[in-house]
């Protein structure tokens, strides 16, 4: 066994193209590591819906040059098959370590497997790669990029030439075709042939921002900004200069891009202490709002002054963010459809029917929500915000951030706040208070069990209130396709369990619907949501046994 597994290594550091990790297996090997070998080699990274993502280093079992360039290979035999031979493919990439060979790799693939091939200038953001697939009418479009995972990791997003990212069956076909690549000598990778874009692609993006925008609006709102680290600050900044909003203070530890993030434990500004730096900045600045992207800039994050909490800023909830750009795009008197994914809060749909306009709930990811018909707006929880579609289907961290810029300098003008527009909607349609349990596991096991112990033991009340009903998403419903998930009813609260499908946790989704008679009463129904997202939490996790 350990004499196969020594071959095996030896086999991939024959073909592994990168001086990098090909010294990295080596020591490995001489070290006589079996342990990290086997680790590395029990199995492939495997391609789905997402792509692939995984930690940087040698092996099939981590990104590196080898697989990137097998993932290459397979997306243009299925590209060829679907009959696009010399057809165009979009790369785009992030400021992550390997990214840019990465990028160069597999645009080195596609000319080779005569497909025609062209790089975005620089690290840019996701959605800047999204937008070009469709303005350059490309077949295809591959963006490197482990958005907001560690530092360490990096991943491999693939999107088709309607602008959206993969889903079934093209993930698996392409997953079929990748398993397919045979030696890597075989797989053609000429020098050079293919195109370097220049600046007209993002200045195009740019000028498609300003169509979020209502003419005339005020643009009055003061800006804190962090980039996190990645790549769009230089993007944000101009598409606010653009605008005419104030030029945003930047978080000046943060606002270069850096692959080690070294001032955050995670580069998410959900994750705890990531916000610390720009609510520093921002008690120093005093702006009206706090903008965060993540390192690839597809995420918004928004924090307002509140005096009642501490620091003096709070974090919004992207369900609050996501119900506050739904409730200025209906005043604004958009028409179409405003959609969401099944973990998100189900304000939205009260939102869209007392407007009058369409509702669709779809499976977790941008990659269902952007496939919506008839489209207008679309919002995920997790700080993802897709506010033009017919510019990019995707969440888009840019034009999102202007569209709140806009409401807040709405808003301003009035002399009211996003937390003045937060009351509004919790008279209207009750208080809609939402929170996650989230458990990162070393040993994904622990996840499985946990989603094994809910199936055969359901639980039937949580934090006093009963179970309505229960359902398993892996047999789909009426209107959604099979996922791994679980989804509980209950008297006024909802409950969403699933493995994540970009990161080694466990999440869990909650919300509470609070009825508030009047203003006076908003104080004791935030208590009351708060009291029983704790108390669902705790019952959900003795459930689990997490």
């Amino acid at each position: 066994m350990q004499h196969d597994l020594i071959a095996q290594a030896r086999t991939w550091l024959a073909e592994d193209p990168d001086p990098e990790t090909r010294d990295e297996l080596a020591a490995l090997i001489e070290a006589g590591d079996t342990q990290e070998l086997a680790g590395r080699f029990a199995g492939t990274l495997q391609f789905g819906t997402a792509g692939l993502r995984g930690e940087l280093g040698a092996g099939p079992m981590r990104m590196n040059r080898s697989v990137v360039i097998r993932a290459a290979a397979g997306l243009a035999a299925y590209l060829k098959a679907q009959g696009q031979e010399g057809g165009l493919v979009v790369i785009g990439y992030d400021a992550r370590y390997k990214s840019a060979d990465f990028a160069r790799d597999t645009a080195a693939v596609m000319t080779g497997a005569g497909l025609r091939a062209a790089v975005l200038p620089r690290p840019l953001p996701t959605p800047v790669l999204a937008y070009a697939i469709r303005h350059l009418g490309a077949v295809a479009g591959v963006e490197v990029t482990a958005s907001h995972n560690p530092p360490r990791d990096n991943g491999y997003k693939v999107y088709l030439g309607d602008g959206s990212q993969i889903v079934p069956p093209a993930d698996g076909e392409i997953a079929t075709a990748i398993a397919a690549v045979g030696p890597l000598a075989d797989v053609v990778r000429p020098e050079d042939g293919w195109e370097t874009l220049g600046e007209d692609v993002l200045d195009a993006y740019l000028a498609r921002t300003d169509a979020v925008l209502a003419a005339g609006s005020p643009r009055t709102a003061r800006t804190v900004y962090t980039a996190m680290h990645g790549v769009g600050a230089s993007v944000l900044t101009a598409a606010f200069e653009r605008a005419g909003f104030p030029a945003p203070v930047l978080v000046a530890e943060q606002a270069e891009p850096d692959p080690a993030f070294p001032t955050v434990a995670f580069p998410n500004p959900e994750e705890p202490g990531a916000m610390d730096l720009a609510f520093a900045t921002a008690r120093r600045a005093a702006p009206d709002l706090v903008i965060a992207n993540d390192p690839d800039a597809d995420r918004c994050a928004v924090a307002v002054p509140d005096a009642s909490a501490e620091g003096g800023w709070r974090m919004l909830r992207g369900d609050e963010v996501g119900a506050l750009l739904a409730a200025h795009l209906v005043e604004r008197g958009v028409s179409g459809v405003f959609a969401e994914s099944i973990v998100s809060s189900s304000l939205l749909g009260r939102i869209a029917e007392q407007a009058g306009l369409g509702y669709e709930e779809t499976l977790t990811g941008f990659k269902w929500i952007a496939r919506v018909e008839g489209l207008r707006y679309g919002y995920e929880e997790a700080l993802g915000y897709c506010v033009d579609p017919e510019g990019v289907r995707d969440k888009d961290g840019i034009t999102a951030a202007l569209l709140v810029a806009e409401l807040a300098s709405v808003l301003k003008e009035r002399g009211r706040t996003l937390l003045d527009l937060l009351d509004d909607l919790a008279l209207a349609h009750g208080l809609h208070a939402t929170d996650q349990l989230s458990v990162r596991v070393e040993d994904l096991t622990v996840i499985a069990d946990a989603m094994t112990r809910l199936r055969e033991r359901p639980p039937t009340a949580l934090a006093g209130l009963a179970v309505t009903s229960a359902e398993d998403l892996t047999r789909g419903t009426d209107r959604l396709p099979p996922t791994d998930g679980l989804r509980y009813h209950l008297e006024g609260a909802r409950v969403i369990v699933r493995p994540s499908g970009t990161e080694p946790k466990l999440k869990c989704y909650l919300e509470v619907v609070v009825p508030v008679a009047d203003a006076a009463g908003l104080p004791a129904a935030r208590a009351r949501g708060a009291e029983l997202l704790a108390a669902i939490k705790r019952d959900l996790a003795a459930a689990a046994g997490i």
